[in-house]
Protein backbone atom coordinates (compact mmCIF):
# COMPACT_ATOMS: atom_id res chain seq x y z
CA UNK A 1 0.00 0.00 0.00
CA UNK A 2 2.69 2.46 0.80
CA UNK A 3 4.24 1.65 -2.63
CA UNK A 4 1.04 2.48 -4.22
CA UNK A 5 0.66 5.54 -2.28
CA UNK A 6 4.21 6.61 -3.40
CA UNK A 7 3.54 5.71 -6.95
CA UNK A 8 0.70 7.81 -7.03
CA UNK A 9 1.87 10.49 -5.87
CA UNK A 10 4.64 10.25 -8.47
CA UNK A 11 2.39 10.10 -11.18
CA UNK A 12 0.84 13.32 -9.97
CA UNK A 13 3.98 15.75 -9.73
CA UNK A 14 5.51 13.68 -13.18
CA UNK A 15 2.54 15.35 -14.91
CA UNK A 16 3.67 18.75 -14.04
CA UNK A 17 7.22 17.66 -16.26
CA UNK A 18 4.96 17.30 -19.39
CA UNK A 19 4.27 13.18 -18.11
CA UNK A 20 8.47 12.75 -18.39
CA UNK A 21 9.17 9.90 -17.00
CA UNK A 22 11.99 12.10 -14.78
CA UNK A 23 12.06 9.92 -11.59
CA UNK A 24 11.38 6.70 -10.65
CA UNK A 25 10.88 4.45 -6.76
CA UNK A 26 14.06 2.65 -6.04
CA UNK A 27 14.10 1.32 -2.93
CA UNK A 28 11.57 3.52 -0.79
CA UNK A 29 13.06 6.55 -2.72
CA UNK A 30 13.11 8.65 -5.39
CA UNK A 31 15.72 8.53 -8.01
CA UNK A 32 16.32 9.78 -11.46
CA UNK A 33 15.99 8.53 -14.49
CA UNK A 34 18.25 9.32 -18.08
CA UNK A 35 15.20 11.66 -18.53
CA UNK A 36 15.27 13.62 -15.78
CA UNK A 37 19.29 14.04 -16.06
CA UNK A 38 18.83 15.10 -19.43
CA UNK A 39 16.19 17.40 -18.03
CA UNK A 40 17.99 18.79 -14.75
CA UNK A 41 21.31 18.91 -16.86
CA UNK A 42 19.96 21.62 -18.99
CA UNK A 43 19.80 23.88 -16.30
CA UNK A 44 23.40 24.49 -15.35
CA UNK A 45 24.79 24.05 -19.14
CA UNK A 46 22.46 27.40 -19.73
CA UNK A 47 24.03 29.44 -17.09
CA UNK A 48 27.79 28.04 -16.34
CA UNK A 49 28.99 30.30 -19.39
CA UNK A 50 25.93 33.11 -19.21
CA UNK A 51 28.31 35.74 -17.15
CA UNK A 52 26.24 38.28 -16.38
CA UNK A 53 24.00 39.03 -13.61
CA UNK A 54 26.86 38.12 -11.32
CA UNK A 55 27.22 38.68 -7.51
CA UNK A 56 30.96 38.55 -6.76
CA UNK A 57 31.42 38.19 -2.77
CA UNK A 58 35.62 38.91 -3.35
CA UNK A 59 37.14 41.93 -1.51
CA UNK A 60 38.99 44.83 -3.43
CA UNK A 61 42.03 45.09 -2.53
CA UNK A 62 42.54 47.97 -4.78
CA UNK A 63 41.61 48.94 -8.26
CA UNK A 64 43.31 46.24 -10.20
CA UNK A 65 40.07 43.95 -9.70
CA UNK A 66 37.42 46.54 -10.52
CA UNK A 67 37.10 44.64 -14.22
CA UNK A 68 34.33 41.98 -14.82
CA UNK A 69 33.88 38.86 -12.64
CA UNK A 70 35.04 36.34 -15.39
CA UNK A 71 38.63 37.97 -15.47
CA UNK A 72 39.29 36.50 -11.82
CA UNK A 73 37.14 33.37 -12.05
CA UNK A 74 37.31 32.71 -15.62
CA UNK A 75 36.23 28.83 -14.49
CA UNK A 76 33.29 29.86 -12.43
CA UNK A 77 32.01 32.80 -13.50
CA UNK A 78 28.54 31.74 -14.52
CA UNK A 79 25.48 30.85 -12.68
CA UNK A 80 25.27 34.05 -10.83
CA UNK A 81 27.78 33.53 -8.25
CA UNK A 82 30.98 31.48 -7.76
CA UNK A 83 29.53 28.64 -5.50
CA UNK A 84 26.96 27.88 -7.56
CA UNK A 85 28.77 27.58 -11.11
CA UNK A 86 31.37 24.97 -8.96
CA UNK A 87 28.23 23.19 -8.00
CA UNK A 88 26.61 23.20 -11.11
CA UNK A 89 29.98 21.72 -12.61
CA UNK A 90 29.57 19.24 -10.17
CA UNK A 91 26.54 18.36 -11.22
CA UNK A 92 27.28 17.76 -14.65
CA UNK A 93 29.80 15.52 -13.90
CA UNK A 94 27.77 13.27 -11.60
CA UNK A 95 25.50 13.22 -14.35
CA UNK A 96 27.52 12.03 -16.96
CA UNK A 97 28.94 9.26 -14.72
CA UNK A 98 25.69 8.03 -13.73
CA UNK A 99 24.14 8.48 -17.27
CA UNK A 100 27.00 7.94 -19.38
CA UNK A 101 24.76 7.64 -22.62
CA UNK A 102 23.07 10.99 -21.91
CA UNK A 103 21.97 12.21 -25.68
CA UNK A 104 24.56 15.83 -24.38
CA UNK A 105 27.00 14.08 -23.14
CA UNK A 106 29.25 15.82 -25.88
CA UNK A 107 28.25 19.38 -25.25
CA UNK A 108 28.36 18.97 -21.24
CA UNK A 109 32.00 17.43 -22.29
CA UNK A 110 33.13 20.23 -24.42
CA UNK A 111 31.95 22.86 -21.38
CA UNK A 112 33.27 20.99 -18.91
CA UNK A 113 36.69 20.85 -20.46
CA UNK A 114 36.15 25.05 -21.64
CA UNK A 115 35.77 26.42 -18.04
CA UNK A 116 37.83 23.98 -16.38
CA UNK A 117 41.24 24.21 -18.07
CA UNK A 118 44.62 24.48 -15.94
CA UNK A 119 45.15 28.22 -17.48
CA UNK A 120 41.61 28.97 -15.70
CA UNK A 121 41.90 27.06 -12.51
CA UNK A 122 45.64 28.79 -11.78
CA UNK A 123 43.79 32.39 -12.19
CA UNK A 124 40.91 31.22 -9.42
CA UNK A 125 44.10 30.48 -7.44
CA UNK A 126 44.73 33.77 -7.37
CA UNK A 127 41.91 35.49 -5.36
CA UNK A 128 42.71 32.95 -2.65
CA UNK A 129 45.88 33.56 -2.43
CA UNK A 130 45.55 37.37 -1.44
CA UNK A 131 45.42 38.13 1.95
CA UNK A 132 41.86 39.79 1.61
CA UNK A 133 40.27 36.61 -0.13
CA UNK A 134 41.77 34.06 1.73
CA UNK A 135 38.24 33.32 3.41
CA UNK A 136 36.17 33.78 0.44
CA UNK A 137 33.65 30.95 -0.27
CA UNK A 138 34.61 29.72 2.86
CA UNK A 139 32.71 27.00 4.12
CA UNK A 140 30.26 26.37 0.93
CA UNK A 141 32.19 27.19 -1.74
CA UNK A 142 34.95 25.35 -0.68
CA UNK A 143 33.47 22.23 -0.12
CA UNK A 144 31.47 22.27 -3.71
CA UNK A 145 34.90 22.21 -4.92
CA UNK A 146 36.44 19.29 -2.99
CA UNK A 147 33.14 17.43 -3.88
CA UNK A 148 33.65 18.69 -7.54
CA UNK A 149 36.99 17.23 -7.39
CA UNK A 150 36.21 13.94 -5.35
CA UNK A 151 33.31 13.13 -8.51
CA UNK A 152 36.32 13.56 -10.82
CA UNK A 153 38.68 11.25 -8.75
CA UNK A 154 36.07 8.47 -8.63
CA UNK A 155 35.46 8.41 -12.58
CA UNK A 156 37.32 6.31 -14.74
CA UNK A 157 37.82 8.86 -17.95
CA UNK A 158 40.20 10.38 -19.52
CA UNK A 159 39.02 13.50 -18.94
CA UNK A 160 38.01 13.02 -15.31
CA UNK A 161 41.63 12.28 -15.09
CA UNK A 162 42.49 15.58 -16.76
CA UNK A 163 40.12 17.82 -14.92
CA UNK A 164 41.00 16.46 -11.74
CA UNK A 165 44.32 17.36 -12.18
CA UNK A 166 43.91 20.58 -13.30
CA UNK A 167 41.63 21.13 -10.09
CA UNK A 168 44.01 19.40 -7.67
CA UNK A 169 46.16 22.84 -6.55
CA UNK A 170 42.59 24.86 -6.02
CA UNK A 171 41.39 21.46 -4.23
CA UNK A 172 44.36 21.01 -1.75
CA UNK A 173 44.52 24.33 -0.79
CA UNK A 174 41.33 24.61 0.77
CA UNK A 175 42.33 21.35 2.48
CA UNK A 176 44.93 22.99 3.84
CA UNK A 177 42.58 26.17 4.72
CA UNK A 178 39.74 23.93 5.92
CA UNK A 179 42.16 22.18 8.68
CA UNK A 180 43.87 25.88 9.59
CA UNK A 181 40.31 27.20 10.10
CA UNK A 182 39.26 24.11 12.25
CA UNK A 183 41.71 24.79 14.51
CA UNK A 184 40.94 28.09 15.07
CA UNK A 185 37.01 28.20 15.30
CA UNK A 186 35.45 28.45 18.81
CA UNK A 187 32.33 27.72 18.46
CA UNK A 188 29.78 25.84 15.60
CA UNK A 189 28.00 27.53 13.36
CA UNK A 190 24.33 26.62 13.51
CA UNK A 191 22.53 28.39 10.41
CA UNK A 192 20.37 27.13 7.78
CA UNK A 193 22.48 28.95 4.92
CA UNK A 194 26.25 29.18 3.11
CA UNK A 195 27.96 29.29 6.33
CA UNK A 196 26.74 25.80 7.77
CA UNK A 197 29.23 23.99 9.22
CA UNK A 198 27.69 20.70 9.48
CA UNK A 199 27.08 20.63 5.69
CA UNK A 200 30.36 21.95 4.77
CA UNK A 201 32.56 19.23 6.82
CA UNK A 202 30.37 16.39 5.16
CA UNK A 203 31.57 17.35 1.74
CA UNK A 204 34.73 17.81 2.91
CA UNK A 205 34.71 14.37 4.38
CA UNK A 206 34.05 12.74 1.47
CA UNK A 207 36.70 14.23 0.07
CA UNK A 208 39.44 13.27 2.80
CA UNK A 209 38.10 9.75 2.36
CA UNK A 210 38.80 9.54 -1.29
CA UNK A 211 41.98 11.35 -1.49
CA UNK A 212 43.22 9.80 1.58
CA UNK A 213 43.90 12.95 3.67
CA UNK A 214 44.04 11.77 6.93
CA UNK A 215 45.13 14.92 8.54
CA UNK A 216 41.68 16.49 7.15
CA UNK A 217 39.57 13.15 7.72
CA UNK A 218 41.14 13.59 11.56
CA UNK A 219 40.66 17.51 12.19
CA UNK A 220 36.89 16.86 10.44
CA UNK A 221 36.29 13.97 13.22
CA UNK A 222 37.60 15.96 16.24
CA UNK A 223 35.77 19.26 15.17
CA UNK A 224 32.40 17.28 14.90
CA UNK A 225 32.93 15.66 18.17
CA UNK A 226 33.65 18.54 19.67
CA UNK A 227 30.95 20.50 18.62
CA UNK A 228 28.03 17.97 18.30
CA UNK A 229 28.98 14.50 20.09
CA UNK A 230 26.98 15.97 23.09
CA UNK A 231 23.95 17.58 21.65
CA UNK A 232 20.30 16.33 22.56
CA UNK A 233 17.40 18.10 21.81
CA UNK A 234 17.75 19.80 18.60
CA UNK A 235 15.36 22.67 18.68
CA UNK A 236 13.48 21.74 15.16
CA UNK A 237 10.61 23.99 16.18
CA UNK A 238 12.80 26.56 14.99
CA UNK A 239 13.25 25.82 11.65
CA UNK A 240 13.04 26.68 9.05
CA UNK A 241 14.61 30.16 9.04
CA UNK A 242 13.06 31.99 5.92
CA UNK A 243 16.14 32.48 4.49
CA UNK A 244 17.20 28.73 4.69
CA UNK A 245 18.32 25.99 2.36
CA UNK A 246 19.64 23.97 4.93
CA UNK A 247 18.34 22.28 7.93
CA UNK A 248 20.91 23.25 10.86
CA UNK A 249 19.15 19.74 12.99
CA UNK A 250 19.18 17.89 10.40
CA UNK A 251 22.85 18.49 8.36
CA UNK A 252 24.11 17.93 11.92
CA UNK A 253 22.23 14.53 11.89
CA UNK A 254 23.15 13.54 8.13
CA UNK A 255 27.17 14.29 9.11
CA UNK A 256 27.27 12.49 12.21
CA UNK A 257 26.33 8.96 10.86
CA UNK A 258 29.64 9.17 9.01
CA UNK A 259 31.38 10.01 11.91
CA UNK A 260 30.31 7.81 15.00
CA UNK A 261 29.97 4.07 15.10
CA UNK A 262 26.52 2.58 13.94
CA UNK A 263 25.52 2.23 17.53
CA UNK A 264 26.29 5.11 19.04
CA UNK A 265 25.10 7.01 16.25
CA UNK A 266 21.37 4.96 16.89
CA UNK A 267 21.67 6.57 20.63
CA UNK A 268 22.82 9.50 19.62
CA UNK A 269 20.48 10.50 17.16
CA UNK A 270 17.07 9.38 19.12
CA UNK A 271 18.34 12.03 21.84
CA UNK A 272 19.26 14.58 19.01
CA UNK A 273 15.80 14.19 17.18
CA UNK A 274 13.76 12.52 19.65
CA UNK A 275 10.73 13.55 17.47
CA UNK A 276 11.88 11.20 14.44
CA UNK A 277 11.00 8.19 16.55
CA UNK A 278 7.61 8.90 17.11
CA UNK A 279 4.55 6.92 15.12
CA UNK A 280 3.50 10.06 13.49
CA UNK A 281 6.57 12.33 12.87
CA UNK A 282 5.52 16.03 13.49
CA UNK A 283 8.82 17.72 12.98
CA UNK A 284 9.59 19.52 9.27
CA UNK A 285 6.32 20.40 7.79
CA UNK A 286 7.03 21.08 3.61
CA UNK A 287 8.63 24.82 3.56
CA UNK A 288 6.29 27.49 1.59
CA UNK A 289 7.40 29.18 -0.92
CA UNK A 290 5.37 32.18 -1.75
CA UNK A 291 7.97 34.29 -4.68
CA UNK A 292 9.72 32.59 -6.65
CA UNK A 293 11.46 35.11 -8.36
CA UNK A 294 12.79 36.74 -5.08
CA UNK A 295 16.63 34.90 -4.59
CA UNK A 296 16.09 34.84 -0.64
CA UNK A 297 12.75 33.50 -0.37
CA UNK A 298 12.92 30.73 -3.42
CA UNK A 299 15.44 29.06 -0.96
CA UNK A 300 12.92 27.44 0.76
CA UNK A 301 12.62 25.07 -2.39
CA UNK A 302 16.26 24.16 -1.84
CA UNK A 303 15.46 23.38 1.76
CA UNK A 304 12.92 20.68 0.83
CA UNK A 305 15.32 18.98 -1.58
CA UNK A 306 18.67 18.94 1.30
CA UNK A 307 16.42 18.10 3.97
CA UNK A 308 15.43 14.89 1.90
CA UNK A 309 18.64 13.92 1.58
CA UNK A 310 19.49 14.38 4.83
CA UNK A 311 16.07 12.25 6.40
CA UNK A 312 16.97 9.43 3.66
CA UNK A 313 20.58 9.03 5.20
CA UNK A 314 19.39 9.47 8.26
CA UNK A 315 16.64 6.90 7.78
CA UNK A 316 19.61 4.04 6.55
CA UNK A 317 21.81 4.84 9.73
CA UNK A 318 18.94 5.63 12.26
CA UNK A 319 18.00 1.89 13.34
CA UNK A 320 14.10 2.64 14.08
CA UNK A 321 11.52 3.88 12.46
CA UNK A 322 12.87 4.18 9.20
CA UNK A 323 10.08 3.56 7.26
CA UNK A 324 8.52 6.25 8.05
CA UNK A 325 11.61 9.05 7.75
CA UNK A 326 12.11 7.80 4.32
CA UNK A 327 8.43 8.93 3.50
CA UNK A 328 8.85 12.25 5.26
CA UNK A 329 11.90 12.17 2.80
CA UNK A 330 10.14 11.27 -0.19
CA UNK A 331 7.40 13.94 0.50
CA UNK A 332 9.75 16.64 0.66
CA UNK A 333 10.82 15.70 -2.78
CA UNK A 334 8.29 15.48 -4.42
CA UNK A 335 6.61 19.11 -3.03
CA UNK A 336 10.12 20.58 -4.69
CA UNK A 337 10.83 19.01 -7.56
CA UNK A 338 7.87 20.99 -9.86
CA UNK A 339 10.01 23.82 -8.93
CA UNK A 340 13.63 23.37 -9.61
CA UNK A 341 12.86 24.84 -13.26
CA UNK A 342 10.51 27.61 -12.35
CA UNK A 343 11.22 29.67 -15.13
CA UNK A 344 12.75 32.00 -13.18
CA UNK A 345 16.97 32.56 -12.77
CA UNK A 346 16.60 33.05 -8.81
CA UNK A 347 16.19 29.44 -8.86
CA UNK A 348 16.73 27.84 -11.64
CA UNK A 349 20.55 28.81 -11.72
CA UNK A 350 21.13 26.68 -8.56
CA UNK A 351 18.49 24.16 -7.25
CA UNK A 352 18.71 21.62 -10.28
CA UNK A 353 22.11 20.83 -8.02
CA UNK A 354 20.15 20.26 -4.88
CA UNK A 355 17.98 17.85 -6.86
CA UNK A 356 20.46 15.40 -8.77
CA UNK A 357 22.62 15.53 -5.22
CA UNK A 358 19.21 14.15 -3.30
CA UNK A 359 18.55 11.92 -6.21
CA UNK A 360 21.68 10.53 -6.67
CA UNK A 361 23.77 10.43 -3.73
CA UNK A 362 24.84 6.97 -1.86
CA UNK A 363 23.71 6.83 1.70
Amino acid sequence: MKVITLLLGLLGTVNVFAQSPLYDVKDGQLRLTTEGALHFAQLPLKCMQHEFPYKTGIVFSDASLIKAPKDYHPAFYGCYDWHSSVHGHWMLVRLLKTFPDLPNAALIRKKLAENLSQEHINTELLIFRGKENKGFERIYGWSWLMQLQTELLTWDDPLARQLSRNIAPLAGLFNNAYRDFLKKIAYPIRVGEHTNLAFGLRLAWDYALVTNATNLQASIKETAMRFYGNDRDCPASWEPGGYDFLSPCLEEADLMWRILPAGDYQKWIQAFLPGLFQPDIQLFHIATVNDRTDGKLVHLDGLNLSRAWCLYGIAKHAGQNSAAIRDLATKHLQAALPHVASGDYAGEHWLATFAVYAMTVEY
